[in-house]
């Protein structure tokens, strides 16, 4: 597909300016983007002007933009006018599948064809999202983590009719502009992220319902363990570097009967052999090639330098 250079964007539209929406659009101008705004709710302008003002002090300490104040951001109650000369779409409309299909409609036939409609959608399918588009190819998962403009993961997924080429440039597209694309194989309900936080969440819960212990000492156990580790490293690291000298192998072996006491815990995942040799072949890309002396150097370095920085909160 032909479309402009991902590094050479100069103009976004963000289609639905609520806290999602004006997040992205405080990044995109930030990156120093000019971005059309439309969303029709009563005060959705004010809103997003005001999120964006509040947001600016951050994204300067980051170092995100050299500007004194934010770039102007042109809101309309148009989407056409909105859209007009974007080079790229986020949407970011509510959680309602036949309001987002409707929508993304009128956007995709608004648009040239070549410019890529990314959806923020946190539940639905993009195959769901696109059947309704003269031009469905361009049309993909962007869903990112709130606050989009201080948080850079976005998860990234096509549709049955989603064309690899706008898979390819959105994930440059957002390299581009310092977010941290992750592209799943294939698209699944609530994606991967949203995945990992309701497991979390129902074990929390049934501490709770169980006796176990109080909401505050359950988010005390996650702050003051793993949530330290998962600011640095995710699950396969950490289980790496738990099987010492012997790494993820051996932490393998020392899991132990998935079925056993299975009525007193989470149930674990049945690890095969097939499976055990697949999270093993794919070692070198979690690791970076590094070993596990330097990544327990690494680390620890982080370690310390987050237990230094947490205070602020």
């Amino acid at each position: 597909m032909a479309v402009t250079d991902p590094n050479a964007v100069e103009r976004v539209a963000v289609i639905g300016a609520g806290t999602i929406g004006a997040s992205w659009a405080a990044l995109f101008l930030a990156r120093g983007l000019a971005v059309g705004a439309y969303d029709p709710a009563p005060g959705a302008e004010a809103f997003l002007r005001g999120f964006v003002a509040r947001a600016w002090p951050s994204l300067l300490a980051l170092g995100l933009t050299e500007a004194a104040r934010p770039p102007r951001v042109d809101f309309s109650t148009s989407l056409e006018q909105a859209l007009a000369g974007a080079q790229f779409v986020q949407e970011n409309a509510p959680e309602d599948e036949a309001l987002k299909a409707g929508l993304i409609a009128r956007i995709d036939a608004a648009l040239p064809p070549d410019v890529v409609i990314a959806s923020s959608s946190s539940a639905f399918l993009v195959s769901d999202l696109q059947r309704g588009c003269r031009h469905p190819g361009r049309v993909v998962l962007g869903h990112p983590f709130n606050p989009p403009h201080l948080v850079p993961l976005v998860e990234l997924a096509g549709g049955a009719a989603s064309d690899p080429a706008a898979l390819d440039w959105t994930m440059a597209f957002y390299a581009a502009i310092g977010q941290r694309p992750v592209r799943l194989k294939r698209e699944i309900y609530r994606h991967v992220a949203n995945r990992l936080q309701s497991v979390l969440w129902n074990e929390a819960v049934r501490l709770v319902e169980e006796g176990v212990a109080d909401p505050a000492e359950i988010d005390r156990a996650v702050v003051e363990g793993p949530g330290l580790r998962w600011a640095l490293m995710g699950p396969f690291l950490s289980h790496h570097l738990g099987g010492g000298s012997g790494g993820l192998a051996k932490a393998l072996t020392m899991l132990g009967d998935p079925q056993a006491g299975a009525d007193g815990r989470a149930r674990r995942m049945p690890l095969s052999d097939d499976l055990k040799r697949r999270l093993l072949d794919d070692l070198e890309a979690v690791t970076g090639g590094r070993d596990i002396e330097a990544l327990e150097a690494r680390r620890d370095r982080g370690l310390v330098a987050i237990r230094k920085a947490r205070d602020v909160l």
